[in-house]
């Protein structure tokens, strides 16, 4: 009998069984015993629908695909970037050896539109590259010296920072695509691995980063009806999403875009002018907040959640900053230009607009990715395989410079990158389209790289002792909001309960604290911010809205090691807004820190026996995890 056959027999004769089981019960035993016939289910778990997983993943990784990652030498295809991030062990583009620790849950294979698949053709001597003369002088400039190839390789992004795709043949484009479809569809496993289909749009006009990942919830039979919608379309996010809408009435199937770290441009990311320079209205609000419900809030080149200029208060706030310019360093950033760059500032000027137009366009759920180019997926400081093969590990990838900038002060080295980040997703099962409802409702939040557990929930009426019950997460979805939800109509005297729940990374560092970020807009239409520390590892008091001291530090840098005597593995709290304003729009987030650990660039050092490093280099890192907000509207 085939298995297929057995397992359904099994299923009928359990389904019959049961209902004869049943039946005699009905008949005899419940009756003798008084028990009701109607009485509910004995299994608390029949029924239930709350997500009740986390599910890792990263929403940004290129491989060969992409032009920038093909022609830096990347040779890891889309198949071989599934494979890794499944657990494999895989050869990187330099050579070495390479395991996660633990697999991903799923991927997003975001490879370029633009150019989509040509570095990979043009190193494969494809013979559709040799019918074209454009890419037919870019393969012989690859084959010839280095500065020919990187010649070629200024070419190609020269014309898509202009919008003008010097390749005509639209087969190359649908050939990558279909071979991307195919192996997402190879390494689709519902249940055990979601390959989820998507790619990057690339808008950069003037040498600023408008990016965006845009996210499939179907499989490839509708995918497969579109080629992507490129830079070279249009570098308008309005047209990206009008295409993203001509997606949906064409296939029936569902999308989104995910705007990249905005740390990278010159405040355009969340601009209060559109593209065409006029000024943001209600239909933009309200069409920006449905097509990109969550923001990637850190990743290798930075983190953007919040800028210490932007938050003098927030000793936190230096954190991987990237802030000198854009790409290539064109423009320079200003500081008028920060507020329009960075997720703290951005949602209260969501708040701002809110009020102006009747609706936010900047209501965004948090998420990480890497932007790796190397088609590996790594996070952790001492597994860092870098941005591109440049920045894979050696003895001195630290000095190299990572994109050297036409103005004074603009150049980025590659030990400024950051071993960052990873998405992680609240959840009932593991296929694309829970992963993608996951996103919608925003249930999701941003690791700098550990896979540290987090959950909260906002409401009026919670019990301080609830976020203990081994069963909180049913009281928090019964009686409140998750992450990415709304509060309103606040009960007359009551202010908004929160109860939270931190996990270390089992193979990680200990928690430091727990902090709740609050945002409100004032009835003069200005907007504040404030940190609350809510809960300090160590018994350590809170004095101030501040643990009262810090959690200390025991990183041997030279050893590149350090020691989970200090912090806490878990980490609980139920806190009460103490200065609610029922009439003052808000949004809180949560924001957990892990007790220092040694940096990549330490783990580096300790690993090639480097004596000596530049004294700006940092050796300690403490990585964290940003949940997305819940937002009070009055």
């Amino acid at each position: 009998m085939k298995l297929k056959s057995f397992l359904l027999l099994n299923v009928v004769i359990v389904f019959l069984g049961s209902a004869s089981i049943h039946a005699q019960t009905d008949a005899g035993t419940l009756k003798k015993k008084g028990v009701a016939h109607n009485a509910p289910d004995y299994s608390p778990f029949v029924d239930r629908h709350v997500p009740d997983r986390v599910l890792w993943g990263d929403t940004h990784l290129h491989t060969s695909y992409s032009v920038d990652a093909g022609f830096f030498g990347t040779t890891l295809n889309p198949g071989m970037a599934y494979r890794f991030a499944r657990g494999e062990e895989v050869v990187s583009s330099t050579g070495l050896r390479v395991k996660l620790i633990r697999p991903l849950d799923w991927l997003v294979v975001a490879d370029h539109s633009e150019y989509f698949g040509l570095a990979d053709m043009l190193a494969s001597g494809d013979p559709a590259v040799l019918e074209d003369p454009v890419t037919k002088r870019w393969y012989k400039m690859r084959r010839g010296t280095k500065e020919q190839g990187m010649q070629a390789f200024y070419e190609v992004v020269d014309s898509i920072t202009k919008g003008d795709n010097l390749v005509k043949d639209p087969a190359i484009q649908r050939t990558a695509w279909d071979d991307t479809l195919a192996f997402a569809e190879e390494n689709n496993e519902p249940g055990v691995f979601s390959s989820v289909i998507g790619y990057e749009w690339t808008s950069s006009p003037n040498g600023n980063n408008l990016h965006r990942v845009v996210m499939f919830r179907d499989d490839a039979d509708r995918a497969k009806q579109v080629v992507p919608f490129s830079g070279f379309d249009s570098d308008d996010p309005e047209d990206l999403w009008d295409w993203m809408q001509g997606y949906e009435e064409k296939t029936g199937g569902r999308i989104m875009s995910i705007a990249h770290n905005g740390n990278w441009g010159t405040g355009m990311m969340f601009a209060l002018d559109k593209m065409n320079g006029r000024a943001i209205d209600k239909k933009y609000a309200s069409t920006r907040a449905r097509w990109e419900p969550v923001y990637e809030a850190t990743q290798i080149k930075g983190d953007s959640e919040a800028h210490p200029l932007l938050s003098p208060n927030d000793e936190f706030a230096d954190f991987g900053t990237w802030d000198k310019g854009d790409v290539g360093g064109r423009n320079v950033i200003t500081k008028e230009m920060l507020p329009h760059q960075y997720v703290r500032s951005a949602l209260q000027l969501g708040l701002q607009q809110e009020a102006k137009l009747g609706a936010n366009p900047f209501k965004f759920g948090l998420i990480g990715s890497s932007d790796a180019h190397t088609g590996l997926a790594t996070t952790r400081e001492d597994n860092f395989f870098g941005k591109n093969p440049p920045g894979e590990p050696a003895a001195d990838r630290v000095e190299h410079v990572f994109m050297e900038g036409e103005k004074e002060g603009t150049t980025y080295f590659t030990w400024e990158t950051l071993a960052s980040g990873l998405a992680a997703v609240w959840s009932r099962e593991n296929t694309r389209d829970a992963i993608w409802d996951a996103f919608k409702r925003k249930e999701v939040y941003a690791t700098t790289g550990s896979r540290i557990v987090v959950r909260v929930f906002g409401g009026w009426d919670f019990k301080a002792d609830e976020v203990e019950r081994h069963d909180f997460a049913d009281r928090g979805y019964g009686g409140g909001v998750p992450m990415g939800g709304d509060l309103s109509a606040a009960p007359a005297g009551e202010a908004p309960g929160f109860m939270i729940r931190a996990l270390r990374d089992p193979d990680n560092a200990n928690l430091d604290r727990i902090q709740v970020i609050k945002g409100w807009r004032k009835s003069n239409g200005e907007t504040e911010e404030r940190i609350y520390d809510v809960v300090c590892s160590d018994n350590r008091a809170i004095a101030g809205n501040r643990c009262e001291r810090p959690v200390g530090n025991t990183v041997n840098v030279a050893e590149a090691s350090y020691t989970n005597t200090i912090g806490e593995p878990l980490l609980t709290a139920y806190w009460k807004d103490p200065d609610f304003d029922p009439d003052q729009a808000a949004f809180y987030y949560v924001r957990v820190l892990e007790i220092p650990k040694p940096s990549w660039q330490a783990y580096d050092a300790r690993y090639y026996g480097i004596s000596e490093m530049s004294q700006e280099v940092p050796m300690t890192i403490q990585d964290r995890a940003y949940t997305s907000p819940i937002w009070y509207t009055p």
